[in-house]
């Protein structure tokens, strides 16, 4: 079987992307120090439109241009943050995923200029966010503050923050670590108070599934139990059938001694209904595990919940 020379890999053109980036091609070269990488840059609609993203189809608005690419063989390897590729719908047919790196801090943390907690925020503070996730669990925990709509990649969004379009952030720890912003962070939230998305903190390395060379030759980067809880998560968001106005969020944990959980919440848009389930994995397979807990809520009421929000 062909060994991969060259590995093209394509990317979107954000600092946060090319850092991705950059993180596969050092574990690629340590793991094969004789293939060669490439970057390939593509500008996605989700990054051109800076309205509501709902209107462009929601997340799959960041992967379209990346999965043509690399289904017209102009790359080899996509690199995704798990977060942003839709679980309520399969990968484009010919296209797998061949590695989830080893994960990364799942938590949120906010950016206050002047160095404020979340809960020391004066009341009408404008948070600037546009995830349907993050605004309800503020509702929920702290009405009193505002969320403004901010959209663009996180150096844009900081950008923003320092001409005054909002007095704090909500950003990803993982993201801010990434591109080398951690100094702004005022305060990391904890997983109880500001629950986080779907395959945070993950990025997946997805190839054409018939590229045996180029998945030979990331497989070898993937984390075992990453993948473990990516699956349980993904099947989560897959039974739950959500929709991109849905506030639903969650985490699988493997622990040390190879117990699988995961806990899932699904709220009300203005975070007055909260749904919550936790389960264990036990003999159950991730898949399983995530069928489970997504059932936990839809008797609770999830699919009701998510049926009502407009979208």
């Amino acid at each position: 079987m062909a060994a991969a020379e060259l590995i093209r890999i394509v990317s979107r053109s954000s600092p946060m992307a090319l850092a991705q980036v950059e993180r596969v091609r050092a574990e690629l070269a340590a793991l094969h120090p004789g293939i060669r990488t490439e970057v390939v840059p593509v500008t996605t609609s989700g990054d051109r439109w800076m309205g509501d993203l709902a209107h462009l189809g929601g997340k799959g608005a960041f992967t379209k241009e990346v999965d043509a690419a690399l289904l017209a063989g102009e790359a080899d390897l996509a690199v995704h943050c798990l977060k942003d590729v839709p679980a309520d719908r399969p990968l484009p047919t010919g296209t797998v995923f061949a590695a989830y790196l080893e994960r990364d801090d799942i938590r949120d943390a906010l950016v206050h200029p002047g160095g404020l907690a979340l809960d020391k925020l004066p009341a009408g503070s404008r948070i600037g966010t546009s995830s349907v996730r993050r605004i309800a669990q503020l509702a929920a925990s702290h009405p009193h503050l505002k969320c403004v709509p901010i959209r663009g990649n996180a150096n844009s969004r900081l950008a923003k923050l320092h001409v005054g379009e909002a007095d704090a952030l909500l950003l990803a720890v993982s993201g801010l670590e990434r591109i080398g912003e951690t100094e702004r962070i005022s305060e990391v939230l904890s997983l109880d108070g500001m629950c986080p998305p779907i395959g945070a903190g993950i990025l997946a390395l997805q190839c054409r599934e018939d590229d045996s060379a180029t998945i030979n030759a990331v497989t070898g980067l993937g984390h075992h139990d990453t993948w473990r809880e990516a699956t349980a998560e993904r099947m989560f968001l897959h039974v739950l059938q959500g929709h991109c106005n849905s506030p639903i969020a969650g985490y699988a944990k493997a622990e040390p001694d190879g117990r699988l959980s995961l806990r899932g919440r699904v709220f009300s848009p203005d975070g007055k209904q909260i749904l919550d389930a936790h389960e264990w994995a036990g003999s159950l397979s991730p898949e399983d595990l995530g069928t489970a807990t997504a059932l936990a809520l839809k008797r609770q009421g999830a699919h009701e919940l998510i049926a009502a929000i407009p979208h």
